[in-house]
């Protein structure tokens, strides 16, 4: 059994996406991409994006730090630490507003 420690990975891939040109960093936490379940998680430094892109299956974003806009044809909406939404199945994209980190679940079909 293993445990990861959320607040320990955040701290270390935010400094990471601070340095990064794109202003991004993430990790795996769970599965892959020949997995039924997968969880990332995904640091942005303020004012990185994550272009629109389509969604890959059923899927949630919760925002562990930091504040993002998610956008998602054409709503958008601003979600603070601690929210958690189910992404809808359209293109969608989402910009650090400040530092933040979110975690990604994707379940595939």
């Amino acid at each position: 059994m293993e445990s990861l420690n959320l607040n320990e990975l955040a701290a270390q891939h935010l400094a990471a996406a601070r340095l990064a040109s794109n202003g991004r960093s993430s990790a795996k936490l769970i599965g892959d991409h020949t997995k039924l379940l997968r969880k990332n998680l995904i640091a942005l430094a303020a004012g990185a994006t994550l272009q629109d892109h389509e969604s890959p299956g059923e899927a949630t974003l919760m925002v562990l730090q930091g504040q993002i806009e998610f956008r998602a044809g054409a709503e958008s909406m601003t979600l603070d630490a601690g929210h958690l939404i189910e992404i809808p199945p359209m293109r969608h994209g989402l910009t650090a507003l400040e530092d933040a980190v979110v975690i990604l679940a994707v379940a595939k079909a």
